[in-house]
């Protein structure tokens, strides 16, 4: 049996993150140009919130997105986790709280990682090809 990998082996490194007074449209400018879909929010350095395109759509609807800072529509306080918790533990507890994310954190608070449900998605993929045999679909 193979031992279980740390979250490290799978996770996004060196993510883009932004501070928590920019505007709400540098975040969705940002997210667009980068193809993502979750930005850590720090302010002086410290990790605050996570901010989601699911979050932007809901703030948008609500009040118009040229009014709001990211600080208004971030959610706080978000799942973190150290590079060297096990891949299980992570998938296991953004499952039972319905996280879209786990920001990868040093202990000493420097962030370092994203690991979102994509990347469990793909790891799912992975280990599948590594324990199925492929389907052969006929020809013609």
């Amino acid at each position: 049996m193979k031992q279980m990998p740390m979250i490290e082996k799978y996770m996004t490194p060196m993510p883009h993150t932004i501070n928590s007074s920019m505007p709400i449209k540098t975040a969705v400018q940002m997210m667009r140009t980068n193809r993502i879909r979750h930005l850590p929010v720090q302010n002086a350095g410290k990790l605050v919130g996570v901010l989601t395109d699911r979050d932007i759509k809901l703030a948008s609807s609500f009040k118009g997105p040229d009014d709001l800072l990211v600080e208004d529509v971030m959610t706080p306080d978000p799942y973190t986790t150290t590079p060297q918790a096990s891949l299980d533990q992570v998938v296991f507890e953004m499952a039972e709280h319905k996280y879209g994310c786990a920001v990868i954190e040093q202990k000493n608070g420097k962030v370092v990682g994203i690991f979102t449900a994509n990347d469990g998605l793909r790891v799912l993929g992975e280990v599948l090809q590594n324990y199925f045999k492929p389907i052969q679909t006929p020809v013609g």
